[in-house]
């Protein structure tokens, strides 16, 4: 089975279904440090698109990254399970994303409500240019997607924990209830 954070975190079971990590999969941020399965950033920290190196050996072989919020708009209630953040396709094996086509531009993540996950998969393409990108972000399928572009199952993940910089705590009220009180 995949890393057991993924399971813990319920990645496996909320956008995947078990799969054996075959491939190295690095995510790096700003700081340069590796994204370790389950760990918090909060949205200004992945406001620009990380680094993504793929492991392998062999140029010939690609792979599709795929960067979904399976809690959007809220953990609670995730009517636009899954979000889609951000596509690259056409990775040769053993260099980064930016070796890749760009097919869904990088949305930074920023949640309003809640600890958001957010999953990077990688899938091996059967070949170059065999995967497009969808025509809409919001309710997007990883699982069918796989399905529809015969990629079979992932050959790494990772996610992290999201949230806003403040993160404690429910809405804010900053409307006439709030002002009227100050005054008194």
């Amino acid at each position: 089975m995949a890393n057991d954070s993924l399971a813990t975190g319920r990645v496996i079971g909320d956008v995947l279904d078990p799969f054996i990590s075959t491939v190295d999969l690095t995510v790096m941020y700003g700081d340069g440090m590796p994204v370790i399965s389950g760990v918090e950033l909060r949205a200004p920290a992945v406001s620009e698109k990380p680094v993504v190196e793929v492991g392998g050996d062999d140029l010939r072989v690609v792979y599709t990254l795929v960067m979904v919020d399976p809690d959007a708009p809220n953990p609670s209630n995730p009517t636009l399970r899954e979000y889609l953040h951000w596509m690259v396709t056409d990775i040769p094996a053993s260099t980064d994303a930016t070796y890749g086509r760009e097919v869904m531009c990088y949305e930074s993540p920023n949640p309003v409500t809640g600890i958001h996950r957010m999953v990077l998969v990688l899938f091996r393409q059967l070949g170059r240019e065999t995967v497009y990108a969808p025509a809409v972000r919001h309710n997007f399928t990883t699982r069918a997607f796989a399905r529809r572009y015969n990629l079979g199952a992932p050959v790494a993940a990772v996610y992290f924990n999201c949230q806003r910089q403040a993160g404690s705590g429910g809405r804010r009220f900053t409307g006439p209830y709030t002002s009227r009180r100050r005054q008194a």
